[in-house]
């Protein structure tokens, strides 16, 4: 049976509870990540905070600023200076942002286990846990890669 310990992104990147809004938001797009485990110095998970937790109070005035918000955005992958120049000012930290009650397993998670623990939750990726200290991340990236190296688990 496959375990978190197999398939998991090892080390995970992680951030500070006091790192800005730009350091995450450099860390995430640097990366290609969406989350990033929010962890002590000792490793200790204390929370996640992803793109969406970033995005969120632009979500709630979206239609307002609809116009604003497009014009900010460059086309593709990088980010206009300007909607950078904003993010500097954002003066939040990861502890301010990050979800706290975050779903997490530990290495000797199965697959299924992972999979149901994702579906149940509705989360995307599943910080792992060697006691109280994060060791790996689980995407659901993570485990379609190891569904298509393993064809029989499909079946």
């Amino acid at each position: 049976m496959i375990t978190a310990a197999q398939i998991m992104t090892s080390p995970a990147v992680t951030i500070a509870p006091e790192a800005s809004v730009e350091a995450i938001v450099r860390v995430l797009s640097d990366r290609h990540i969406s989350a990033l485990p929010v962890c002590k110095p000792d490793g200790t998970l204390v929370g996640l905070v992803s793109e969406g937790d970033i995005l969120r109070p632009f979500r709630e005035s979206a239609r307002l600023r609809r116009d604003w918000w497009l014009s900010m955005v460059a086309e593709g992958e990088a980010l206009s200076q300007q909607f950078l120049d904003y993010l500097r000012q954002d003066t939040r930290t990861a502890a301010e942002l990050m979800v706290r009650h975050v779903v997490t397993a530990d290495e000797h998670a199965t697959l299924p286990q992972l999979a149901e623990l994702m579906s149940r939750h509705g989360v995307k990726r599943i910080p792992i846990l060697r006691g109280s200290s994060v060791v790996g991340i689980v995407s659901r990236s993570d485990m379609i890669a190891a569904l298509a190296r393993t064809p029989a688990l499909l079946v």
